[in-house]
């Protein structure tokens, strides 16, 4: 197809140079190879600036960082690092009476259980909230509430 005559059909775009507007007289950023030199960088001094700078004397202090992931505690034994000694160690369960065993006692006494039977749920440990404490400072870590 033929361009209608009233528009100029275009020529090449423009380099590269003069779309960024780059001025050559303005001094290069890396080093430019001579004309007796090859352009891999080999036999090239970079100018003082651009080097990396002098290696300083002072002792580089390297620490360690240890991320612990969030534990879950149900009413199992976890297995985990100790935040308290820092071990590794297995937890220990204490159980101690929660809401749902006040609520466990409260309605066997609405059904008619009061002569005992209504205390059954303090002596059943599945009822219970249970605590996770270090075997080996004894520190409390977490706990798992059933309500």
């Amino acid at each position: 197809m033929a361009a209608p005559s009233g528009n100029p059909v275009p020529s090449a775009p423009p380099s590269y140079a003069e779309a960024v507007g780059i001025n050559m007289n303005y001094p290069h950023p890396y080093p430019v190879p001579g004309p007796g030199q090859k352009p891999d960088g080999k036999g090239m001094n970079l100018p003082p600036h651009m080097g990396q700078p002098p290696p300083a004397n002072n002792p580089i202090t390297v620490q360690t960082v240890y991320v612990q992931q969030p534990v879950l505690f149900y009413d199992r034994p976890v297995q985990m690092r100790c935040p308290s000694c820092n071990q590794v160690i297995v937890t220990r369960l204490s159980y101690d009476a929660g809401a749902l065993t006040w609520l466990s006692c409260g309605g066997l006494c609405l059904v008619g259980c009061v002569a005992g039977c209504c205390l059954i749920p303090f002596c059943i440990d599945a009822l219970k909230d249970v605590d996770h404490i270090c075997p080996k400072c004894n520190t409390l870590i977490g706990s798992y509430k059933r309500l």
